[in-house]
């Protein structure tokens, strides 16, 4: 079976990064209004009734909170199944960005089938409708991260990969201010109905996320390899290359190691992100007006926090930028589980901004220059994009679990310490092997 070739793809041209990160503004509002601000606020209130906020799902009563974070997490384990048959079939094909259009237009048109979730008995239309927006972003994210090595030189994939994340933030609070200008002035616009303005917003993410979008399947190159003849089974070619990754592991300590840590530590992050409005609303009773300000404040933060880390990353190496964040991540958990008042929660969003953006970009920039010269990025990549959506799914189910076990959210955030502690201790461990991330071409003698 031949090995597919790079295609001819010009490094750091300043037209081809701009679009690549105009998807990040595109589909991170997706992240932000869907599953951050708006639709678990909705959510929780429209599946309340006369105060209790057990649902009913296949004949089982569940928290509602419990059953949003499960169905998350299922969807997530769901696109880590998916995605090397995808990628195998892309890499075939050399086009990526049919893919990435693919799953871009599934996120966005399940965001707006959620407009249509107006009653309590139509929470199966909500859950499932949240589930397809989430596969439809995660799966759109594999390949989009596929092309950050081919676009961008060693040197600038840290910035380059925060200039994605910074773009998502403005974007994303952009279309979260006009929701809120709109909510504020839901009197002055005539509107009785307080859930019209929540369901436009939804329809509105959908319509954002596929117009921006645009700008960058214009830019980006069909495929980031030269198409190569399909040989037998080649279906199956992406778990085979998830394989032989896997094998690589057993020889290549560092990278073993760096996955291991990141494994724990982005299964805390990303289950803090996705359902941390559904603690405030739930557990401190905020309103969604004050989530969508504690939001704000954590994106707007999260911008400067993206780059803060890329200049700490510069001064002190990226593994050194990745513990202050990680050990920041714990006390953020542990201090959470004390919180009883709106400034508590205001500080925690404050912090969180901060450590966000810096971890997943530090995070993807990291791992690309660890990877061997194989020729095979987007193997790689969607090894770690398989390991990324195992992490979410334990941590979101894990978070489900307790909260219908015990009844309050609180004991699932101070569990999420023990694994980003286990991220750490990876972390460290790493740092102690005397590895030069910038130089990962040095051998590092055992």
């Amino acid at each position: 079976m031949s090995r597919s070739l790079p295609a001819t793809i010009p490094k750091d041209d300043k037209k081809t990064i701009r679009a690549w990160a105009m998807y990040d503004w595109a589909n991170s509002v997706y992240a932000l209004v869907i599953t951050s601000a708006i639709f678990p606020a909705y959510y929780n209130s429209i599946t309340r009734t006369n105060g209790s906020s057990r649902i009913d799902i296949l004949g089982m009563e569940i928290e509602n909170t419990a059953a949003y974070s499960i169905n998350l997490g299922i969807a997530f384990g769901i696109i880590a199944f998916l995605s090397p048959l995808l990628s195998s079939i892309a890499d075939y094909s050399s086009n990526h960005k049919r893919f990435m259009q693919f799953f871009c237009y599934l996120g966005a048109l399940s965001c707006m089938t959620l407009f249509f979730f107006t009653r309590g008995d139509l929470v199966g239309l909500g859950l499932f409708g949240m589930m397809m927006a989430t596969i439809g972003y995660s799966g759109s994210i594999v390949f989009y991260n596929s092309y950050l090595p081919e676009i961008a030189s060693r040197s600038k994939q840290d910035q380059v990969s925060a200039r994605g994340y910074a773009y998502g933030y403005l974007g994303a609070t952009t279309l979260l201010l006009i929701n809120l200008i709109a909510i504020l002035n839901q009197d002055r616009l005539g509107i009785n109905d307080d859930g019209f303005l929540p369901r436009l917003s939804f329809l509105l993410t959908g319509l954002w996320w596929i117009g921006f979008a645009q700008i960058t399947f214009r830019k980006l190159p069909k495929g980031i390899y030269v198409r190569r003849e399909a040989g037998d089974h080649y279906l199956l070619n992406g778990y085979r290359e998830l394989l032989k990754v896997f094998a690589y592991l057993r020889s290549d300590r560092r990278l073993r190691t760096f996955l291991l840590s990141f494994f724990f530590y982005i299964m805390g992050v990303q289950t803090v992100m996705f359902m941390a409005a559904s603690f405030g609303e739930k557990e401190i009773h905020l309103s969604m007006m004050q989530l969508i300000i504690t939001i704000l404040l954590l994106e707007y933060v999260g911008i400067g926090g993206a780059f803060l880390f890329a200049w700490i990353s510069k001064k002190l190496g990226n593994l050194r930028a990745l513990t202050i964040a990680v050990s920041m991540w714990i006390f953020i958990c542990l201090g959470s589980f004390y919180i009883t008042k709106p400034i508590h929660f205001y500080t925690a969003g404050f912090s969180i901004g901060m450590v966000m953006g810096g971890i997943q970009s530090l995070s993807r920039s990291t791992y690309s220059k660890f990877i061997p010269k194989t020729g095979n990025n987007a193997g790689y990549f969607s090894f770690y994009d398989v390991c990324e959506k195992l992490a979410m799914m334990c941590g979101l189910i894990m978070w489900g679990y307790l909260d219908n076990l015990t009844g309050s959210m609180r004991n699932s955030i101070a569990a999420l310490a023990l694994w980003f502690s286990l991220g750490l201790i990876f972390l460290l461990w790493l740092q102690r092997m005397q590895i030069d991330v910038n130089h990962p071409e040095e051998v590092i003698k055992e």
